[in-house]
């Protein structure tokens, strides 16, 4: 019940998640939004806060032992024989329409599992094949995947499929500790009425993501936009182009958001950095395009640590720059 939610308005110190999660909800079609930190971090509050700003406020948690009929869902083969049509037992994917899709520790999920969720978290349609029978439905959410790297990393393929990543760390700072606590304790003591100081905001929020997802196709991109976008993707050393789309289609959501006639450079710069954080290449030259090293320099290098020789120095990507937060209302 949404009287048990912290407000997403009410969260403190958490701008990037906050807008990596705005823009997913304006646009699921991103591929969901992964977000890695250390336990305590709000991970879990800011995406219930979330689906609580969305029309149908759906909330659903897979489990970290979820089978994938669970997931999916299952046919009846017999009822197709036995009746001459199909029954289909929905799974979790089929509930959560329209709302948020939250999986923990998504890194100790199982890599076919993780694949078949971001299949169709990207494509809205979720397809269960059996024995020659079929049936699909459609299944637009917000996917939120969550993990602590210190219990594993996904694969780079897995990765490169999430939409947007944001990045959480310990506050050490103490009066913002002391903020967050403060507003903890506050909602704590008294849920309804620490929930009715941010209800303007809160409607405010639910009010804009619906709008935004009116207006989203109507704004286009100009050469600008897309040269700024290709520039920071080289310089990034993505693999593939899965990075440009989706920079593209984040700073359109982030436009769509802010009420923007157009998408313009400024949306890309501020949407970059949760698009190439787990894309990002380290360590490889700005216009290294991954050639094979010569054979007779594969051998040098060889020769060279089996002496006793250290290998070289990766070389810095230069980060990102300029990227400012998507600005949040406080009471």
């Amino acid at each position: 019940m949404n009287e048990f939610i912290f407000p997403f308005a009410a969260l403190v110190a958490q701008e990037p998640l906050q807008q990596a999660l705005l823009l997913a909800a304006v646009d699921p079609e991103l591929g969901g939004v992964l977000v890695s930190g250390p336990r305590g971090t709000a991970k879990s509050t800011a995406a219930r806060a979330l689906a609580a700003l969305l029309p149908e406020g759906q909330f659903v948690t897979l489990p970290l032992g979820a089978s994938e009929e669970q997931l999916i869902g299952s046919l009846d083969i017999e009822a197709v024989v036995r009746d001459g049509g199909v029954r289909f037992s929905p799974g979790l994917l089929a509930k959560v329409h329209q709302g948020v899709l939250y999986v923990d520790e998504v890194n100790l999920l199982p890599n076919p599992l993780v694949d078949q969720l971001l299949d169709v978290a990207a494509s809205g349609v979720n397809l269960i094949e059996r024995d020659g029978i079929s049936h699909r439905h459609e299944a637009r959410f917000v996917l939120i995947g969550t993990m602590n790297p210190e219990e594993g990393e996904l694969r780079p393929q897995l990765l490169d499929r999430f939409g947007l990543a944001v990045s959480l760390q310990n506050c050490f700072d103490a009066e913002t500790r002391r903020e967050i606590v403060k507003a903890r304790l506050a909602f704590d003591t008294d849920p309804d009425g620490f929930r009715s100081r941010f209800a303007g905001q809160q409607d405010a929020l639910a009010l804009r993501i619906r709008q935004a997802r009116v207006m989203l196709r109507a704004l286009e991109f100009d050469d600008t936009v897309h040269a700024r976008v290709s520039e920071l993707c080289i310089e990034a050393q993505v693999d593939g182009l899965r990075a440009d789309l989706v920079m593209l289609r984040a700073a359109r959501a982030l436009a769509a958001f802010e009420e923007a006639s157009a998408v313009n450079v400024e949306h890309v710069e501020r949407v970059a950095e949760s698009v190439l954080l787990h894309r990002r290449k380290e360590g490889r030259a700005p216009n290294d395009q991954g050639a094979a090293e010569p054979r007779a320099q594969q051998k040098k290098s060889t020769d060279e640590a089996s002496h006793g020789y250290m290998p070289p120095e990766p070389v810095d990507v230069t980060a990102v720059k300029n990227v400012r937060p998507l600005a949040t209302k406080k009471s």
